[in-house]
């Protein structure tokens, strides 16, 4: 793959909040590519932080959210080819009506980057999304997000194919 870095590394810090309590919501992170050059973002690093679910008597709760590198309809995991990564927090009750208390989870994917992998995923198009979704919540919730990475030049057939392998991965 034929990518010349043309930046030093940059730090993108982003938020999204839910619409309302427990329902999908997407913002959208413009990253001024310029693509009469070619110009593609090189993801090197990501952390995602959720807020926590409500403690609620008898429900389990979660607030689950990802990056994405093109617009979802759900928060989706890194088992679609388009999310670059997502974080989940839950509390997980044991299903009665008195308060337990809930035991807290979380889980961010990916936690490290393999040190023999030079980049997480490369955005081609013009922006990256951030999605966010509760379940079982009174409130709206928010999550935050760094991404880091630099900006790269691809030459013709290379910046082609991934411009075209993110759309089709919609």
């Amino acid at each position: 793959m034929a990518l010349k870095k043309s930046s030093s590394t940059i730090v993108i810090s982003a938020s999204v909040t839910e619409s309302g309590a427990n329902t999908f919501t997407s913002s959208q992170v413009d990253l001024q590519l310029n693509p009469l050059d070619n110009e593609v973002f090189v993801v090197v690093g990501i952390n995602l932080d959720p807020d926590a679910p409500d403690s609620v008597t008898g429900l389990s709760t979660t607030v689950n959210a990802s990056l994405s590198s093109t617009a979802r309809t759900t928060v989706g995991t890194i088992a679609d080819s388009n999310v670059i990564g997502s974080a989940r927090t839950q509390i997980i009750c044991n299903g009665g009506m008195t308060p337990d208390g809930g035991i807290p989870f979380a889980r961010e994917d990916p936690l490290v980057m393999p040190l023999d992998m030079e980049y997480l995923a490369i955005i081609a198009t013009n922006d990256f999304f951030l999605n966010v979704e509760g379940l079982n919540n009174g409130n709206a919730k928010i999550c935050r997000a760094r991404v880091y990475g630099y900006r790269a030049k691809a030459d013709a057939s290379t910046y082609a194919a991934l411009v075209q392998s993110e759309l089709l991965s919609a």
